[in-house]
């Protein structure tokens, strides 16, 4: 809000801000006092071209990508939502959960429903405040919150005072951004970028007051005045484009060569022999001392966690356990003070991670942040913790912020390790150099993406998948099956290979495509039997190997070399070619690559 037209910057932020959701789209707009509101089921392309031909004007506005939770996506269930008495207009991120007992006492009071949202109380809600006591805006949403549970973040307009605007969060993001006399706002960062370079993080239950004229004021929920911590927006508008490749999905795979530098970059020194990890060296010594490890976290970071336990344990021989955070905060887990528990997260937000966050926050466990997103809540929520930096990631499905992960949990499992003097000098320098050497190592597998496009022509209408791995790289093939459900709805399925006749083994025919993960050099032998199980019931393996692999070679239809590296490096290498395969099934498929059906990016409701 502010002098400038605010529909262009609605429309900009939210083609920006499509990966969190693209079920609906909408935009409401004041105007000489008209409220005007325009929603359209599916992406913002859709609702670009309806409104196109409306009346747009106006300097304050909302606008909102819906991903569904109550309420199928429609034209009806889009936000914003409105009043009844359509003064006030409202977007929502997040879930109201006595949504229905509130909408029985606000239907009590005469108000009318039309949608099946829970947003739609929440506008309601706020009206009947502001209409029963005569409540200025900020007041009437500030009493509103006070009685409902749930997350949100929340922005409301009032057609009767067009140079106000309310915003409030609390457990889903919110960005205040400072331009030159006008405010901006939105669930992260990206929509900001080119307009502003200074930005606010808004914090737990906490409202903003925004004016026409620039201004701002923050309140907690119990109306006391806060003072904000201004930041600077470090991201470049460049981030955020497509650099000439046909997906974000695609760029941010080649990005790792570049990206996975950034995660160590002043971290590790091969020459001078020394790993650090700034967020976490004021209690190094207290985490080194841990007497067991926890490990939260989501999907595709609950894999990396996976792997981060086999490092842990192997290098600083601390146990470690690794819970799916959604499973974990509704159990009462037994967490003792002297417990460190490491949530990995590439937004930050994710909100069954925050919440197991807090439980082991209550019960006294240091807490410790890997995460990408600079100034996100879990960032701010725990003890310490350590950024990724691998930028933006805008394809749902998560490639350079996994990598980015894996790296962090290298770098932890042998500052740890050497630390409890369990590291020897060769190794700990032969690894220094290997993960320095990671950038060159990454090239060299991606120099293979026309032969794995091949292979991915050869399987692409296969119904069913089966990932195996061993050892570390038992979650690769975790990975690598959640990356081709996510993004090309082929059933796949990720096993222990040794597991594979305990069940799985039925399934294996000629219409089977088989993954191994055969890198690692102690289970080969192994591995290879697995292989030679696979091959006599007409099943087709994919392997991947390390360069001039001789036996495996010979066993599997299809091989994807990657250079040789340590047997704890050796899952990060792998993970690469996995992406690149799901990738060109899914294009092949004629799949939504950037934005799979069902999914969003970040995931911040239960």
């Amino acid at each position: 809000m502010g002098k400038k037209q605010a529909y262009p910057f609605l429309l900009k932020g939210l083609q920006r801000l499509e990966y969190r959701g693209y079920d609906s789209a909408g935009i409401a707009l004041i105007d000489q006092g008209d409220l005007n509101i325009y929603k359209k089921q599916g992406k913002v392309s859709k609702l670009k071209e309806y409104s196109e031909d409306k009346n747009t004007n106006g300097s304050i506005g909302i606008g909102h990508t819906r991903w569904a939770t109550h309420g199928e996506p429609s034209d009806l269930n889009a936000h914003p939502h409105q009043s009844n008495d359509g003064r006030l207009a409202l977007v929502h991120n997040g879930i109201i959960e006595n949504y229905d007992s509130l909408k029985e006492a606000l239907k009590k009071a005469g108000h009318k429903f039309h949608t099946e949202t829970d947003t739609e109380v929440l506008v309601h809600l706020i009206a009947h405040y502001q209409n029963a006591d005569d409540l200025m805006l900020r007041e009437a949403v500030r009493k509103a919150l006070n009685v409902v549970n749930g997350a949100y973040a929340i922005v409301v307009i009032d057609k009767n005072d067009p140079q106000t605007m309310v915003a409030a969060r609390k457990a889903s993001p919110l960005v205040l951004g400072i331009g030159d006399d006008e405010m901006l706002v939105a669930s992260d960062a990206t929509p900001l970028v080119g307009f502003t370079s200074q930005v606010i993080y808004l914090g737990e239950n906490e409202i903003c007051e925004l004016k026409g004229d620039g201004s701002y004021h923050i309140y907690s929920l119990e109306n006391e005045s806060l003072t904000p911590e201004v930041h600077e927006l470090e991201l470049e508008l460049e981030e955020l484009e497509k650099g000439g490749y046909d997906h974000f999905m695609l760029k941010e795979i080649f990005q790792q060569t570049e990206t996975i530098a950034d995660a160590m970059r002043g971290r590790i020194n091969a020459k001078e022999g020394w790993v650090r990890l700034g967020g976490l060296e004021e209690r190094i010594d207290l985490v080194a001392k841990a007497e067991r490890i926890i490990i939260l976290g989501c999907g595709t970071s609950w894999h990396a966690g996976l792997i981060g336990e086999y490092l842990i344990e192997e290098l600083a021989r601390i146990p470690t356990e690794v819970e799916y955070a959604s499973e974990f905060r509704y159990r009462n887990p037994i967490i003792n003070e002297g417990d460190v528990v490491i949530a990995l997260s590439q937004s930050g937000e994710t909100a069954d991670t925050m919440a197991a966050l807090e439980i082991a926050k209550q019960k006294g466990a240091l807490t410790y942040g890997i995460v990408n997103v600079v100034g996100s809540s879990i960032a701010r929520l725990t003890d310490s913790g350590s950024y990724i930096h691998v930028g933006p990631e805008i394809g749902v499905a998560s490639t350079k912020a996994f990598t980015g992960q894996l790296t962090l949990l290298i770098l932890l499992a042998l500052h740890l390790g050497r630390k409890r003097a369990l590291v020897p000098d060769s190794f700990f320098h032969r690894i220094l150099l290997e993960l320095e050497a990671l950038p060159d190592t990454i090239k060299a597998v991606l120099k293979h993406k026309d032969h794995i496009q091949q292979i991915a022509e050869n399987i692409s209408q296969s119904n069913n998948a089966l990932y195996l791995g061993r050892g570390a790289n038992f979650p690769i093939a975790l990975e690598g099956a959640l990356k081709l459900k996510e993004i090309s709805y082929i059933h796949a399925e990720g096993y222990p290979a040794a597991e594979m006749k305990h069940g799985p083994i039925a399934l294996i025919d000629e219409n089977m495509p088989v993954i191994v993960i055969a890198t690692n050099q102690s289970a080969y032998e192994k591995i290879a039997s697995n292989i030679q199980e696979v091959k006599a019931r007409k099943g087709k393996v994919i392997a991947i190997v390390k360069e001039g692999d001789k036996e495996i070679s010979q066993l599997a239809d299809y091989i994807i070399e990657v250079p040789h590296t340590e047997e704890l490096v050796a899952p990060l290498v792998a993970a690469i070619p996995l992406q690149l395969l799901s990738y060109y099934i899914a294009t092949i498929r004629d799949c939504d690559v950037d934005q799979p059906r069902n999914l969003a990016k970040s995931v911040t409701v239960e």
